[in-house]
């Protein structure tokens, strides 16, 4: 597919006529139209197959119950281009590693089991029964478990999650690095330790009766377009939007429901927020304690003068712990380091705090622009502080809502997949299975690839995903895989994870969410919890392309019986029908019991979540305020203060979801047919001494002496705040030290990256300030 390279202005509003043709244009370009028109009538519908992309929650009330980046996915997995012997002999392992990240993904989905010839450089076929030997070779040859890494995408079923963490816990380990360890991880820590549950309280139905909706850090319109429905809705019902966003993005500003014909025929959108507010990278817990404190004020002086103050101190009192420290550490915050980390005026924070003070029932939702960043635990924290003094939770239309990525990544973690399992969980499972599961911490994504760089791992087995986009510091991730004794990706099609083998590697085919899953028993469904604790069932419809394709579940049982035999799980018989399956997790994890029953709703089955019922499972029992003091700096403090820096943060293009790279446009940003780009305020530009469009090379300032730096990416001028940019990964995943990450989350910055930028050699841009240099 060709593209035109090009940067306008995008004036309309998101969804409506563009969104529509550019769900028309990839289901032709699947060349399975039928096919896929039937897909996306059943997706996210009972008796149907549950959108591969994002979490958010179904209400299964329109005939069309997808958005155009599902339908996307949809259509990239439904293709009938294929990737099997024929095309590794034609490209060697070195030749595809010179393509892009779309090249590789749009050959089509992988066919046949392949092992790595490091001789020939290339991927060869081998039989199913020769691969599991392979695998199961490398894993009796370990020297102990923690030899042994099992990472997780969140597109991973709850039945497929369950197996593989069994599988790992019975060989001895606790390492499941996954992609939550890289994107919510700060969410699940912090709402754990001050609510004690890691997950939202709110339901979905909750958007229909807020009065005031806080939306910090995430862009619906192109990472879970499904929620503009949900704030549509909201703000219909009167409901103030107020975003938080570092730069300003066209989905939150007006919204143009595609699946209404009024609204593709006339002019006619929908404002989506209120106010909208854009504070420095980072700054969000400045601007969120900003708010406190201007509701402090607020509360002192009507309690001076009425005798109750506007704190809900009932709430305060009966469910909460920590009141009087929290108070001291906002009175101790100045103002001075309020606006300079918010990169806030005082009245706009006021105006903020002001809407919060007179809605009775307010959500505050966020996602990565907020849990990447050092300081991502205790911003979410100050969140749930802002929440808790105003009784917040347990109250139809109120609550928090960290809005997760990957459509399982929720439920991959409900099922075991945690490097730090809790006590409780290895019990039960210990006890059901007879044998001790290990109670000693495992990996997450950082400390495995450190792992992997010390020699200390021998088998890598990566349950989907692609790990090379998806992890920080590209160079030293590929280095790390490289390394491994044998690499192992289940995947439904080709990725760059694929092109940096270990000493030895399998690429093993497996079925994708909108695939018929035959097995002995016959056709099977699967499960995913979504974001707001809601399991529903999914089962695919279309015919896989080959026999030769496999699920997920069928791999996993194949590599375990061939490891373990059928000593204490019957693996095979496991694989051959999923309720079996279902009946070990319904015996074991809290919320599930008569899972196969209950999977059989209309609408599936909710959870249930301990703090909406105030009833908080912390060491105290009560929610706990956190009193931690912002941050000293946005920035790390180097030797070279002379530096220009700026604060980097990676995003995703319109055309991607995660490291999957549809096409090169952003639509909604006005970038057309190219990703290596970097927007910038025009200000920032002007003050450089450049023009728009000048190439310029973007260097991490960091303190390890490693340089780390990506070349001839195109300034574009945004709607941005001065001294912040932004930029797509993976392209900039080079940028983020593998040694920044989360405190207590673990990780990576990738919201936070100081960078300076020097003219690169190939702009014809010839004026840049001495000082950059």
């Amino acid at each position: 597919m060709k593209f035109k390279s090009d940067i306008k202005p995008y004036d309309a509003a998101a969804g409506g006529w563009d969104s529509l043709k550019s769900t028309t244009r990839f289901v032709f370009d699947s060349k399975l139209v039928l096919k896929n028109i039937r897909n996306l009538l059943r997706m996210n519908k009972i008796h149907g197959f549950d959108c591969p992309g994002c979490a958010w929650g179904d209400n299964n009330t329109s005939t069309l119950s997808f958005c155009e980046n599902g339908a996307k996915a949809v259509a990239w997995e439904a293709t009938r281009r294929i990737v099997g012997p024929s095309f590794f002999s034609q490209y060697s392992v070195a030749k595809l590693y010179q393509k892009s990240n779309y090249f590789l993904e749009y050959q089509g989905r992988l066919t046949h089991p392949m092992y790595y010839n490091n001789k020939t450089d290339h991927y060869e076929s081998i039989s199913w029964d020769n691969a599991f030997t392979v695998i199961s070779k490398h894993l009796k040859a370990m020297d102990h478990p923690n030899q042994l890494e099992l990472y997780t995408s969140g597109r991973t079923s709850n039945e497929a999650a369950w197996l593989y963490q069994l599988f790992g816990r019975l060989i001895g380990t606790n390492n499941f690095p996954d992609c939550s360890n890289m994107c919510h991880e700060a969410s699940s820590i912090a709402l754990q330790e001050s609510i004690g549950v890691g997950k939202g309280t709110i339901r979905l139905d909750d958007f229909n009766h807020a009065d005031a909706i806080f939306i910090f850090g995430q862009n619906p319109g192109t990472n879970h377009p499904r929620m503009l429905h949900s704030l549509r809705h909201a703000a219909n019902n009167g409901a103030k939007i107020i975003t938080f966003n570092t730069l300003r993005e066209r989905a939150l500003e007006r919204f143009s429901n595609p699946q209404k014909p009024l609204e593709l025929i006339t002019s006619l959108s929908k404002k989506v927020s209120f106010a909208y507010y854009q504070p420095n990278l980072g700054g969000d817990m400045a601007a969120i304690r900003g708010i406190v404190k201007v509701l402090l004020e607020m509360h002192r002086i009507q309690l001076k003068a009425k005798g109750k103050g506007i704190f809900d101190q009932y709430f305060i009192d009966q469910n909460t712990k920590g009141i009087h420290a929290y108070i001291e550490a906002v009175d101790n915050t100045s103002w001075h380091d309020i606006i300079s980390q918010s990169g806030l005026k005082e009245l706009q924070i006021r105006e903020a705090a002001q809407i919060y003070q007179k809605s009775n029932r307010v959500i505050i939702t966020w996602a990565m622009g907020i849990t990447q960043h050092k300081h991502s635990v205790h911003t979410i924290r100050e969140i749930v502080n802002l929440q808790l003094l105003f009784g917040q939770l347990g109250k139809k239309g109120a609550g928090i809502c960290p809005v997760r990525g990957h459509s399982n990544v929720q439920g991959n973690r409900t099922m075991g997949i945690n490097e730090r399992p809790q006590k409780s969980f290895l019990n039960a499972l210990g006890s059901y299975f007879s044998f001790n599961p290990s109670e000693e911490p495992g990996h997450c994504t950082v400390t495995a690839l450190q792992e992997m760089l010390n020699n200390k791992v021998k088998v890598f087995i990566s349950l989907g995903g692609n790990l090379a986009s998806a992890a920080p510091d590209s160079l030293l991730t590929e280095k790390a895989l490289k390394q491994c004794g044998l690499t192992v990706h289940i995947s439904t099609k080709l990725n760059r994870s694929h092109l940096v083998p270990g000493k030895e590697s399998l690429i093993l085919p497996a079925l994708g969410r909108t695939e018929r899953d035959q097995q002995k028993s016959g056709n099977q469904y699967i499960t995913v919890e979504d974001s707001f604790s809601m399991v529903h069932a999914s089962e695919g419809i279309g015919l896989p392309l080959t026999h030769t394709q496999r699920s997920e579940i069928a791999i996993i049982a194949g590599i375990a019986y061939n490891t373990l035999g059928n000593n204490k799980v019957d693996w095979l018989t496991l694989a051959g029908n999923y309720n079996l399956i279902r009946d070990q997790i319904a015996a074991i994890i809290p919320g599930f019991a008569n899972f196969n029953t209950r999977c059989n709703m209309s609408k599936g089955f909710y959870l249930g979540n301990s703090a909406a019922k105030l009833n908080f499972k912390t060491y105290s029992g009560r929610a706990e305020f956190s009193a931690t003091a912002l941050p000293n700096s946005l920035f790390p403090t180097f030797e070279d203060s002379k530096q220009i820096s700026f604060l980097l943060q990676t995003l995703r293009s319109h055309d991607q979801y995660n490291t999957t790279i549809y096409g090169l446009d952003d639509r909604y940003r006005g970038i057309y047919g190219q990703r290596e780009v970097v927007l910038i305020n025009p200000r920032d530009i002007k003050f450089l001494g450049l023009t728009e469009g000048a190439l310029v090379d973007i260097e991490t300032l960091w303190n390890d002496g490693i340089t780390r730096r990506v070349t001839g990416f195109k300034l574009v001028k945004y709607n941005i705040p001065r001294g912040n940019l932004a930029a797509y990964y993976p392209e900039t995943n080079p940028l983020v030290p593998l040694s920044s990450y989360g405190d207590q989350s673990h990780t990576p910055t990738s919201k936070s990256i100081p960078v300076k930028l020097t003219l690169s050699v190939f702009s014809n841009n010839s004026t840049l300030k001495v000082n950059m240099i």
